[in-house]
């Protein structure tokens, strides 16, 4: 079989998925790169060949006879974009998140299914080795039925990673509480079987707000300033975006629609950096202790004080590539998908709900923790997905 033709849009630190779907002869390669600044196309033959079309309009790519599409722009060009390749029938994937709003998701999803087009979002933390644990654990009953999940993220690199580019900027995130917990809402979605109906968040702009420093990144990478070691304590940070009207502290509680209760914290100037659920079952609970090489979950199930010694510890192996070990994986079930129409671990319904979460707690964390409800996906639209991206019934069909 011919390798699948595949084209990649924007050229950031994301890319590098793409290279790990450029395998000439081995069934995918990359024929087309787009990126709106043209230095970012600089040196992109030497990745992935001489052969290679680039443009720095991705309207030129619809054409260009591509089996499938990553769109790994900033947050509020997904929408645009996806729309664009949706209806030219070209299988996209999408990085997370979907849309910067609720809106924005449902027009996504109606697209993919009016014109019959394959839709993936790029939830690599699915595929993350300790979240699939926490899953095992709980789809094995060892905790009884969920009842609680809590969720801490401790983002010590948030200073590099969100207030020196377009992520300051709400208008290209909404905030920080969906673009960056877009992840988490997923994961605890996805471990708690339910989606988020109800929320209630605080939160605010504490420390990055008080940094006068600013200046224009345009052209630049994260790579090009990031410093773990220069760039501590978090107000020693220089050269922050021009625009910084995101938050860097939320705190969200959600019910979701199994009666399930969550929250979710976020703080962008911790030292630390990684994430630990909490997961509460009828009989037991478990908790992760960090989220890449080295972590373990540890499950207690009898009566106690507190006893660093679980009854049940599960170590937990971490193969190579980025995230844990996820993006390879995340990326080869997109090219299986878009090839054989297998199923998948990742959801674009399951994406979308993520969004309508976060969405619904930034308005209330603006609106000083009013409790609000987060609209469900249209029935319709969750059928079509929940079936392969397939009509249950086919036009003309009772």
């Amino acid at each position: 079989m011919d390798d699948l033709r595949l084209g990649v849009i924007g050229l950031g630190v994301r890319s590098s998925l793409a290279e790990l779907a450029h395998r000439p002869g081995k069934g995918s390669r990359l024929v087309a790169c787009c990126d709106r600044d043209p230095r970012m196309l600089s040196g992109v033959r030497e990745r992935f060949g001489p052969d290679l079309i680039t443009v720095t309009d991705h309207r030129e790519l619809l054409d260009a006879d591509l089996d499938g599409v990553f769109v790994l722009t900033p947050d509020h060009t997904h929408e645009p974009i996806g729309l664009d390749f949706l209806q030219a029938g070209i299988p996209v994937f999408l990085e997370k998140p979907l849309a910067i709003t609720t809106e924005g998701c449902d027009r996504l999803l109606a697209a993919a299914r009016a014109y019959s087009t394959r839709l993936y979002v790029g939830h690599n933390m699915r595929h993350m080795p300790v979240v699939m644990a926490m899953r095992k654990l709980i789809d094995d009953g060892v905790i009884g039925q969920v009842k609680a999940i809590w969720c801490r993220h401790f983002v010590g690199h948030g200073g590099d990673f969100y207030f020196k580019d377009w992520h300051a900027d709400r208008r290209n995130t909404t905030g920080l509480l969906l673009q960056k917990g877009a992840h988490d809402i997923d994961v605890i979605h996805w471990l708690g079987g339910g989606y988020t109906r109800r929320v209630n968040a605080l939160g605010g702009l504490l420390l990055y707000g008080d940094i006068a420093s600013r200046r224009d990144r345009a052209g630049e990478r994260m790579t090009d300033w990031l410093s773990s070691e220069d760039n501590w304590p978090p107000l020693s940070q220089r050269d922050l975006n021009p625009v910084v009207d995101v938050e860097d502290l939320s705190m969200v509680n959600m019910r979701l629609d199994n009666g399930v209760y969550a929250s979710y914290e976020q703080c962008h100037f911790t030292p630390d950096y990684w994430r630990n659920y909490t997961v509460i079952g009828t009989e037991g609970r478990l908790e992760n202790f960090g989220d890449a090489e080295g972590a373990v979950v540890k499950v207690w199930n009898r009566r106690s004080d507190y006893r660093a010694d679980a009854d049940l510890t599960v170590s937990i192996e971490t193969p190579e590539g980025t995230h844990g070990g996820a993006d390879p994986h995340l990326v080869a079930e997109f090219l299986r998908f878009i090839s054989e129409g297998t199923s998948t671990v990742t959801s674009p319904v399951a994406a979308r709900e993520a969004v309508a979460a976060g969405y619904a707690a930034t308005a209330s964390l603006r609106e000083d923790g009013q409790a609000l409800d987060v609209p469900p996906t249209d029935p319709q639209i969750a059928a079509y997905f929940a079936n392969g991206q397939r009509e249950i019934h086919p036009p003309g069909r009772a």
